[in-house]
Formats: C-alpha cells, sequence, structure tokens
C-alpha cells in the first residue's frame, strides 16, 4: 500500500478486520498510528491491557520493510509471536532461551526480508550476530515496549536499553519510532522523551482500572499472610496470581497451598526454560487456582481474565504495584486485587533499594585496574571481587559517564579506560536511591491511606482524569481482615513439621543427589541461632535445631539407605559441625567418620561475590586421610550453612572419585542471599 499517510481510519478499520478479526480501533490507538504512519515518533503512555501492541502490529503489517521490537518480556515475545503467525502474520523473536541455530536462522529470514516483524530481547544487541546483520535490515519502523526502562528514574530501568537509544538516534527522523509503556511518572515521561532525540509525540492515556476491587489486609507476620491465603483463595473467583519478595517464598507458599489442596504451581527465576513455558500455558489454561511467582511472571502474559492478583511482599514504589496488578482483569470483569500489609515488610524492598547500587569503593576498584590494562568481564570481576549484577551495573555507569569504553580484541569484549575522562560523579546515584526510597514511602502512605485506592495510583502516575473512587475498602467495599483459629494453627503447625527446602544439587558430573535443609535461614529463630553459635561463642547447636535436622533427614530422605556420615571440615566454627554430625549419627544409627579434611586453608565463602572466586576458594581443598573408606558406599554429607553450593559440590567430586557411590548433603538451614528472581 503505498499512500498510508492519508490512510483514512474507515479504510484502516476496513484492514484491520481483514487481517487481525477487529472491528475498530480506540480513539487514542487510532491516534498514535496514523501518526506512525506518517513517519512521526511516538511515546505512548496507556493503561496494561489497552492495546498497546496493535498500535505497531498494525502499521508492521502495512510497511514494506521489518519493524523491530523490542522487548524485555519473553512470554510476551512467545505469545504474541504466537497469535501474528495464527493471523498469518510472519512474525519471529530472538532470545537468549533459544538455542544459537534458532537464532541464526531467523536472523538470516529478517535479512532475507521473509518476517514483518522481529523481537528482540535488549540484551541481545551485544551479541555479535545481531551487531553484524542488523545494518542490513530493511527496517521500517522500530519499537520500544516498556520503554520506562530507558530511564533510571523508570522503577526497572535496564542498562541494555542504552543501546537501543543509540539505535534510534542513528535512525533517520522520516522513520517512525513507537515507545510505549504502561508505567510512566511525568519524571519518567520527560527522560525517556529527552532522550529519544527528535520530535516526540506523547500520548498519555486514562490509567483507572474502574474493575478493580482494592483491599489491604493487616497482618502481624508470615504465619498470618499463610493462614488468610488458606481460608480465603477458593472464596475468590477464577485464577489468579500470588506475587512473592523472593524465590524461597514463591516455592514455601506453593507448597503450603497444596498441602490444603489448593491447586497451585510456582514460578520463579530457577525454572528453566521448558518449566517457565509450562507455567504459563497452565495459567492461561486455569490449570491451577493460582500461580505464586516473584515478578518474574506475569510482564508479558495475555491472559485476559485472570481474576485476582495478591502480593504477600511490600512492592518497592506504587509505579512496581500498578504494573503488577495491572496484569489482572484485562476483560474489564470484576477483579480482587489484595496486598498482605505487614509494616516489616518494608525491610525487604528497601534492602533492594539499598544494594541496587554498587558501594562507591567497587566503582573505583573497576576504574583503578581498567586504568592499567584492557580487561574482560570475568578478569575484572575476580580482580575486584565483584558479583555479575553488581558488575554490569558500574560499567553501565562507567559507560554513561564516559569514563570507560568497550573494545574488541580479538573477537572478545573488553573495557578500556578513555584517557582525559571525568572524575566519577556519585551525585546522581545519590539522587535516584533517594527518589526510590521516596516513591517506597509512598508506598507505605498507600497501605496506610484512608483515601480511595485508586484514586491514588493514578495521582502518582501522573493521570489528570479523575478516578471514580468507590472501588476499593476506603470506598464503599467492605475491609478485609484477617482472623485465625485453632483449626488454622493446628494445620500451620502440621505443615512445617514436615516442610523441608530443597537442595538442588544434583550433578550429573559426579554422584551427587539432591538433598535436604531443615530450615531456611531467616525463618523463625533459626538463622539467629545458628548465628549465635558460629559466631559469638553460643556453643552447640541446640536440640530443637538437632530435631529439626533428624525431621528433615527422615522426610527427605524416606527409602534411601546410608553407610556412612562425613561433615564439611569448618572454617571458622571449630567443633560445630562435628558435634552436630555425630549427635545425628547417634539417632539415626548411621557411623560418622571424621576421617575428611581440608588439605589447604580455605577462606569464608561469604566474603566473596562471584562464582569464579567462590569456585576458586574451595577447589581441591579437601582429601580423605583414608580413602578407602568411602570406596562403594553411600554418604550422607552434613553442613550448617548451604549458601552457593560450590564447597558440598567440590566435595562431592572428590569423593566420586575415591569411589563415592552417592552423596546426598544434609543441613540446617539454607539461605536466600544467592536467590535471584
Amino acid at each position: 500500500m503505498k499512500d498510508l499517510k492519508n490512510l483514512s481510519r474507515q479504510k484502516a478499520e476496513l484492514i484491520l478486520k481483514e487481517k487481525f478479526g477487529l472491528d475498530h480501533f480506540y480513539d487514542e490507538q487510532w491516534e498514535g498510528i496514523s501518526a506512525l504512519l506518517r513517519g512521526e515518533r511516538i511515546l505512548f503512555i496507556q493503561r496494561t491491557g489497552y492495546g498497546k501492541s496493535l498500535c505497531f502490529q498494525f502499521p508492521a503489517v502495512l510497511f514494506d520493510g521489518l519493524t523491530v521490537v523490542f522487548s524485555p518480556l519473553i512470554a510476551l515475545m512467545r505469545d504474541q509471536v504466537s497469535k501474528l503467525q495464527s493471523l498469518g502474520i510472519a512474525a519471529k523473536c530472538l532470545n537468549f532461551q533459544q538455542t544459537a541455530a534458532e537464532n541464526q536462522s531467523i536472523i538470516e529470514e529478517a535479512r532475507q526480508g521473509l518476517l514483518k516483524i522481529l523481537y528482540i530481547a535488549p540484551e541481545r544487541q551485544e551479541s555479535s550476530l545481531w551487531q553484524e546483520n542488523v545494518r542490513h535490515f530493511n527496517l521500517s519502523m522500530v519499537v520500544v515496549d516498556e520503554a520506562h526502562c530507558i530511564s533510571m528514574w523508570g522503577h526497572d530501568f535496564r542498562p541494555a536499553y542504552r543501546r537501543i537509544i543509540d539505535l534510534v538516534n542513528l535512525l533517520p527522523q522520516s522513520m517512525p519510532v513507537l515507545a510505549a509503556t504502561a508505567t510512566a511518572t511525568k519524571r519518567v515521561e520527560k527522560d525517556v522523551a529527552a532522550q529519544l532525540k527528535g520530535k516526540f509525540k506523547i500520548i498519555r492515556g486514562n490509567m483507572a482500572r474502574e474493575n478493580f476491587r482494592l483491599f489491604v489486609v493487616d497482618v502481624k507476620s508470615d504465619d498470618e499472610k499463610l493462614i488468610w491465603l488458606a481460608q480465603h483463595l477458593n472464596e475468590l473467583q477464577g485464577t489468579g496470581i500470588i506475587y512473592t519478595g523472593t524465590v524461597n517464598e514463591s516455592e514455601m507458599i506453593d507448597r503450603w497451598l497444596n498441602f490444603n489442596q489448593i491447586p497451585s504451581r510456582y514460578y520463579n527465576s530457577r525454572l528453566d526454560r521448558e518449566g517457565r513455558i509450562e507455567v504459563e500455558k497452565g495459567l492461561i489454561a486455569n490449570a491451577w487456582k493460582c500461580v505464586v511467582s516473584t515478578n518474574a511472571l506475569g510482564m508479558g502474559i495475555d491472559k485476559a481474565d485472570l481474576r485476582f492478583i495478591i502480593h504477600t511482599q511490600f512492592p518497592q514504589s506504587p509505579v512496581h504495584y500498578y504494573q503488577e496488578i495491572g496484569r489482572a482483569g484485562r476483560d474489564g470483569l470484576p477483579t480482587v486485587i489484595v496486598l498482605l500489609y505487614n509494616p516489616r515488610d518494608v525491610d525487604l524492598p528497601q534492602a533492594f533499594i539499598d544494594g541496587a547500587k554498587p558501594p562507591a569503593y567497587k566503582y573505583k576498584m573497576i576504574v583503578s585496574e581498567i586504568k592499567n590494562d584492557v580487561l574482560d568481564k570475568k578478569a575484572l570481576m575476580i580482580r575486584t571481587n565483584t558479583g555479575d549484577k553488581q558488575f554490569d551495573t558500574i560499567i553501565a555507569d562507567l559507560e554513561d559517564q564516559g569514563i570507560v569504553s568497550e573494545v574488541s580484541v580479538a573477537g572478545k569484549k573488553k573495557y578500556r579506560f578513555i584517557p582525559g575522562s571525568k572524575r566519577l560523579n556519585f551525585v546522581q546515584m545519590n539522587r535516584l536511591r533517594k527518589a526510590k526510597t521516596r516513591e517506597l514511602k509512598l508506598m507505605i502512605k498507600y497501605a496506610q491511606t484512608k483515601k480511595p485506592r485508586m484514586v491514588f495510583l493514578c495521582k502518582h502516575l501522573g493521570d489528570k482524569q479523575k478516578a471514580k473512587a468507590n472501588s476499593c475498602d476506603n470506598s464503599g467495599l467492605p475491609k478485609l481482615c484477617f482472623s485465625s483459629d485453632a483449626f488454622w494453627d493446628e494445620q500451620l503447625h502440621k505443615f512445617k513439621r514436615q516442610d523441608f527446602p530443597i537442595l538442588e544439587t544434583e550433578d550429573k558430573h559426579c554422584n551427587l543427589i539432591n538433598g535436604r535443609a531443615a530450615s531456611y535461614y531467616g525463618v523463625s529463630n533459626v538463622g539467629n541461632t545458628i548465628h549465635k553459635c558460629k559466631y559469638e561463642d553460643g556453643g552447640d547447636f541446640p536440640g530443637f535445631l538437632v530435631s529439626k535436622l533428624i525431621n528433615a533427614y527422615t522426610y527427605g530422605f524416606q527409602g534411601e539407605q546410608f553407610d556412612l556420615i562425613l561433615y564439611v571440615p569448618p572454617t571458622v566454627s571449630g567443633n560445630l559441625v562435628r558435634n552436630l554430625a555425630t549427635k545425628v549419627a547417634q539417632q539415626i544409627r548411621v557411623p560418622v567418620c571424621h576421617d575428611l579434611i581440608k588439605v589447604r586453608k580455605t577462606q569464608k565463602q561469604k566474603v566473596f561475590q562471584n562464582i569464579h572466586l567462590k569456585r576458586h576458594n574451595v577447589a581441591d581443598a579437601f582429601a580423605m586421610s583414608k580413602p578407602e573408606l568411602v570406596r562403594g558406599k553411600s554418604i550422607l554429607l552434613i553442613d550448617d550453612i548451604y549458601d552457593s553450593g560450590f564447597t558440598i559440590k567440590e566435595i562431592a567430586k572428590y569423593l566420586s572419585r575415591q569411589g563415592a557411590i552417592k552423596i546426598a548433603p544434609l543441613v540446617l538451614t539454607k539461605t536466600v542471599s544467592g536467590d535471584k528472581l
């Protein structure tokens, strides 16, 4: 079609019916589409479920060339590609969950002009495959989905979006660009528009979700949250999502719900690609009452009839909260939104805020190393004891400030210092941290406000249109409260007696199987008691911890037979683990062996912040004084705290080489420090 600039709405809606099976555009959809057809640039801010995707899919079908869509939401990409293909529209996506061969084939299709729409995760821009081929695409339009990620003031800023800005700013001004988001405050709106240079038209819609029924339930503990969920989930219509703060919490709540015959599944970063796809499909098919998830789920799940969203942990800001609840009720029908609120819960989001930027000395260490040498990521992480995410944040900030630049040396990405660059400026970083802390305080105000809750959220999002004030527990709906009784107290007690975290340690390179922990480190008084015994001369681990460990063994290893107990040699805690293993051996009647020793000095694993240093710290550090003792034996390996797992795995590899046929870890507690969302 030649004259797209003058395409009438009437004719466009005939094409819409033919290509997409839809009858008409919303007014703001057409405003954005017609502008894109004229070659303009749009920042489109509209609530989730409004139909932002159609704003680029429709013109993409009409343009002669390729539309590239940058999106961080792999679930969304998969879902939209599937739907477009079912409509006969040539669409594919590039992401890290696909094989290199799959991505290579898709790139080739794009080069040959066989695709109309190509979705790509922003991080994929760093691949040489993308960089070598993008210049050969016949581009018609560029789309930046979740555009708030461009802004450091946005709730989900991503350094990879900086590369998108570089690309967009190189494009001819006549090429249409759409930046779309459901969650942009006025500050974020101005920042995004300023970075995407040139003339941008801003279309901001109504943020109010009038079908939402918003509630805040005051609770005093995590136990009260569990009981409330078990009491009330089956009273809610349809299916929904329960959002948690950590990976471990998502798995524990899932176990609790199934213990109470409430069908659920968990979803978090520990799931592999197949596991994630299975849960996504099950959620869409209403296979369970709910999915219990970190914020890894929901971003891009195209399910219009999610009937409820419940948060068990406190979101970092009203914007985070609005985006997560915005995944529900997209069909316009009544939808229940619940926040289980304990004032102490603010500690977790505050910790996320405080840890979002590494300490200043880490920046200075990396700059110092790069000044002396051109180095790659791994070398810098090892030299500066920096974690993976920390490193990416630091490098993004240093590149932004023009202090370091990326170079290619023999095909390998490295970093060099830019001579004459200014000193590192921490002012902006401190402003950002303070701004996020203010956002968290606003979220506390939301939980405690007596005003209409949707009005509160819309005002913060910069929506000037007035939301209706009759859709929450402060404006016409009854309050939801917590109450318990003897039955639920006993039910929770039963659950805790048999709920022992799995250690996913199974390793195909040795004879290590999955293990068990008696508890999570942060649960009840377990962590405090262990810390007191290990680091405050508190004596042996008390009887209640020994009993929990034996219960974990009994429950977790039913049917397993062990010939020998070994224990991890200490780094700082003297005979604590030796004495623990001896007490366990006496009660389960498996002999304990004291011959596993350290052959060299190691440091505490927790002082290292990346896997390279953790692995090196314990490599070849253990041996048996009499290796023949483990030959042909099944070993129960006891320790107090399981964190990264490298110590357990190193010992298991050694024991396997000595002929042990099975090694099963049993520990007092599993930490949450290494968990990803």
